[in-house]
Order: structure tokens, then C-alpha cells, then sequence
């Protein structure tokens, strides 16, 4: 869901999660069921195969919503999710519309035609989101290069025009990219986010000012309601690739124990 839980690992929240066989003697264990590999690293969960209280979450969800309560949610979500999409059409291509124009429960905006004109990527616009006070919606699942956007049945006309003013304004900093005002490599959406050391360091070199990073002149809400991002920008998978290692080498270590010795 854009607006609520879970966030990373794209689901499912509660279910078997395979792998290939060469890696099936590290599956972790657990210490009450006997399950995993023999070379596992032990329990990572209180649950032999996941997290229950999932199953319980939804259980309640159900049980208190009945019949009708479930059938005039998904009547909202729906709504919810074609309002956006309509007012956010004129800015960005829509993915998988119906045969009369509509989206589902959810919908896709594409970045990719974005990316060939400016370099700006579904990540930049993701990162920048940050910037406004929004966690990304799902990206590049189900198609690389895309956002896609779940609003649901909870969340209020106000917060969904945020959203929508939010990824409006982003819009309008990436043609600023492509019309040559801000460079391909080192704009808003580039170095997004922006945290409050960088905004309030005492040195600022960038082709844009400090009011532009941290308060978008299309977020309004932002002056009563900041929330900073607190770690920037990161190198994403090719840092979940290339291990760092941030402790003592083997050499240091050594040399420490004939130190002590």
C-alpha cells in the first residue's frame, strides 16, 4: 500500500519464499520446530515460517469490516486509485488502463519515456518523493522503470491531493531538466534526499538553492509539517552487491593481538 504498511521485500507479508537448491543448507532454523538447513545461521523470526501476527492483522481487518464493509472499501480504493490517476494523467503516462480508460484498485505511472528525455529515472523521482514527505510508492515491479501507486479505501481527499501535488511539482523539476535549466547530472532529483546537514551545511555548491531541496515550492504542507529525511542518497543495489566491510582487517587485527600479547 502507497500510504501504509508493508514497505520493502514487495511481499507477500506472509508466504513461502523459495530458493534454489544450492542454497537450501542455509535456511535458517529455528529452535522449538525443526526446520532449515545444516548450515543455517539459526532463527531470524519468533515464528518457524514467518511473521503470524500478519495472518492475525488481516484476520481483523475482516472480521470487523463483514460483508458490506469489505465490498463499499474496495468501491473507495477504486475510486481513490482512478482520481488520482486522472489528475495525475496529464503529467505522466498511465500503464494498463481498461477498455474505458480506467485503472483498478492501483496504477502505473511510467518513467521510462521521462528517463530518454531528461536521465531522470523512477529512483530519482522516489528519492525526490523524500524530499516531500512521502515514502515511494512500489517501484519497477511489475514493469522496471515505473512507480505504481495503491492509494486504498483509509486515506482522506487531502492526502491524496498531497500526493498528487507532490509527484505534480517533481513533474515540474524534471522539465526543468529537460528544457537545459538544471543539469542532467546535478539537480533536485539527482542529489535527492536532501537531510538537514546538508541543507544547513555551511558550504553550498549546488545549481539550486537550499529552499528549492528542502521546501519544493509546490509543497505548501511542508512549512508546518516537515519531516527530513534522515540518511541521503545511498548506491542502491550495487551497494546490497559490493559488500564494504567497515571493520579491522585481518592484518590489523592480528597485529592488535600481538600488541596485547
Amino acid at each position: 500500500k502507497t500510504f501504509c504498511i508493508p514497505h520493502g521485500g514487495g511481499g507477500p507479508g506472509m508466504g513461502p519464499i523459495g530458493v534454489a537448491g544450492h542454497l537450501a543448507p542455509f535456511l535458517p532454523g529455528h529452535p522449538v520446530i525443526a526446520t532449515g538447513g545444516e548450515q543455517g545461521i539459526g532463527a531470524i523470526a519468533a515464528a518457524p515460517w514467518g511473521s503470524a501476527s500478519i495472518l492475525v492483522i488481516s484476520w481483523m481487518y475482516i472480521a470487523m469490516m463483514g460483508a458490506r464493509g469489505l465490498t463499499r472499501a474496495t468501491e473507495v480504493a477504486i475510486l481513490n486509485a482512478n482520481y488520482m490517476a486522472r489528475r495525475l494523467a496529464e503529467h505522466y503516462p498511465i500503464l494498463y488502463r481498461g477498455e474505458r480508460g480506467r485503472v483498478a484498485h492501483e496504477f502505473i505511472i511510467d518513467i521510462r519515456p521521462i528517463k530518454q528525455v531528461s536521465g531522470i529515472e523512477a529512483v530519482d523521482v522516489a528519492k525526490r518523493l523524500m524530499d516531500y514527505g512521502f515514502h515511494a510508492p512500489t517501484m519497477s515491479f511489475p514493469v522496471a522503470g515505473t512507480l505504481m501507486i495503491e492509494p486504498t479505501e483509509s486515506e482522506s481527499r487531502e492526502e491524496l491531493d498531497r500526493l498528487c501535488d507532490a509527484l505534480i511539482a517533481i513533474r515540474q523539476e524534471i522539465r526543468a531538466v529537460e528544457e537545459g535549466a538544471q543539469p542532467r547530472d546535478n539537480n533536485v532529483l539527482k542529489n535527492a534526499p536532501h537531510t538537514a546537514d546538508v541543507v544547513t551545511a555551511d558550504e553550498w555548491e549546488r545549481p539550486y538553492s537550499r529552499r528549492e531541496a528542502a521546501f519544493p515550492a509546490g509543497a505548501t504542507w511542508l512549512k508546518a509539517q516537515k519531516f527530513w529525511p534522515h540518511v541521503g542518497r545511498i548506491d542502491d543495489a550495487y551497494g546490497d552487491r559490493h559488500f564494504h566491510c567497515t571493520c579491522p582487517s585481518v592484518e590489523e587485527l592480528a597485529d592488535e593481538a600481538e600488541a596485547a600479547e
